[in-house]
């Protein structure tokens, strides 16, 4: 599959800002600023829109992978499942009590497994994913808040844990970005989409590399923070 410089740099930004509200996170957490995550609108706004790039593109991306072949896609999604279960033992020891079980990488691991059906369905994709995603945000029912069944969403309270992506109502996002990408890129590939504008180089590097930036970038910051409040 041939890059796209474009999509790169947009993923490059999810990835910058993902760095920035972590790192906020982070200073919450050591006691340096103080601020509610769960519950203040900012942040349950920024999350949100962080969350909703990253998703985006991951349909745009399944739309521009279509073309690769079966042993391709079970590679990364074979990547993603060692990077999820990485995430699950990290936060384990970090966070006994509240470690990620269904996260971003798990939910990615699973939305690209049901979005593969659906990358040349544009209008089906884009219908199930406005469905998906009121479904998600108007209907819950306590059936759902079972351990074992917190994974589709749906619940009546957000689960104990440091990351939660559920399928409801996130699936739908996904599914949008499908449809995006057969707009934007399956019948016309504007040549100028494929340059390597200078301006984008940053942005466009850290979109190529960013499972590896999301497994290592907190352990880093928390490290770099825990030193430097230390020597304080």
């Amino acid at each position: 599959m041939k890059r796209i410089a474009l999509v790169d740099a947009a993923r490059g930004m999810a990835v910058m800002l993902m760095i920035a509200y972590h790192f906020s996170f982070d200073l919450n957490y050591f006691g340096v600023i103080h601020h509610d995550f769960n519950h203040e609108a900012f942040w349950l706004t920024s999350r949100a829109i962080i969350v909703s790039l990253f998703l985006t593109l991951v349909g745009i991306s399944l739309v521009l992978a279509s073309s690769q072949d079966a042993m391709q896609f079970w590679r990364r999604q074979g990547k993603l499942f060692l990077a999820a279960l990485i995430v699950t033992f990290g936060s384990w020891m970090m966070f006994p009590e509240s470690y990620i079980y269904f996260g971003i990488l798990h939910f990615i691991f699973l939305a690209s497994l049901i979005g593969r059906f659906l990358v040349d369905r544009p209008n089906a994709s884009l219908i199930s994913g406005i469905l998906v995603i009121a479904t998600g945000l108007s209907y819950s029912n306590p059936f759902f808040d079972r351990p074992y069944m917190q994974w589709i969403g749906l619940m009546t309270h957000k689960p104990y844990t440091e990351d939660y992506v559920p399928l409801f109502p996130w699936l739908g996002v996904v599914l949008i970005g499908i449809f995006v990408g057969n707009f934007l890129f399956a019948k016309h590939k504007p040549s100028r989409i494929y340059r390597n504008n200078p301006q984008l180089k940053f942005s466009s590097f850290l979109g190529r590399h960013s499972l590896l930036i999301y497994l290592v970038h907190q352990p880093l910051l928390i490290g770099m923070l825990y030193l430097v409040l230390k020597l304080a």
